[in-house]
């Protein structure tokens, strides 16, 4: 017998499902990584601002970092330079990344962002509010010294 595509799909369960030996040990795999309890987990953006650990909804732009969050005025993407963010500079001594959300679409950044930062020992890392949300929680879920900057989106 020859089997067609259709024949072969049509023998295909979705989404495929694993043996019933696995079954019963895959229910419960935590893969959501645990963090601190005090730690400034992103639980949501949008509606401009952020949902940052147990609080409902903070208003606008901020920067995080693992145990406070400020309040941050953000010039235009293509002005921004390392004096705008004074508090990630001054506290260079204890992170090794910052993730810089900015905002809806991915645009690119500065050079002189990404050279005065590293001239202080920051690694940037620039990249669209969404997946800076989800990459700050991961790095701050692994224990990494992480702050973001984040450009609140409607």
């Amino acid at each position: 017998m020859v089997m067609t595509a259709m024949t072969w799909q049509s023998k295909r369960t979705f989404p495929p499902q694993p043996p019933d030996r696995y079954r019963d040990a895959m229910s419960n795999i935590e893969i959501t990584p645990a963090a601190s309890t005090g730690a400034n987990l992103i639980r949501g953006y949008g509606n401009g601002g952020f949902r940052i650990g147990a609080e409902p909804h903070h208003e606008g732009s901020f920067i995080v970092f693992a145990d406070h969050l400020l309040p941050w005025q953000v010039p235009s993407m293509e002005a921004i330079c390392p004096d705008d963010l004074g508090p990630v500079i001054d506290a260079a001594a204890d992170l090794e990344i910052l993730i810089f959300g900015c905002g809806k679409t991915f645009s690119t950044p500065p050079r002189s962002l990404r050279d005065g930062l590293r001239e202080h020992g920051i690694v940037l890392e620039w990249m669209d509010t969404g997946a800076a949300c989800r990459t700050f929680n991961l790095l701050l879920s692994e224990g990494r010294q992480v702050a973001a900057a984040l450009v609140a989106v409607d």
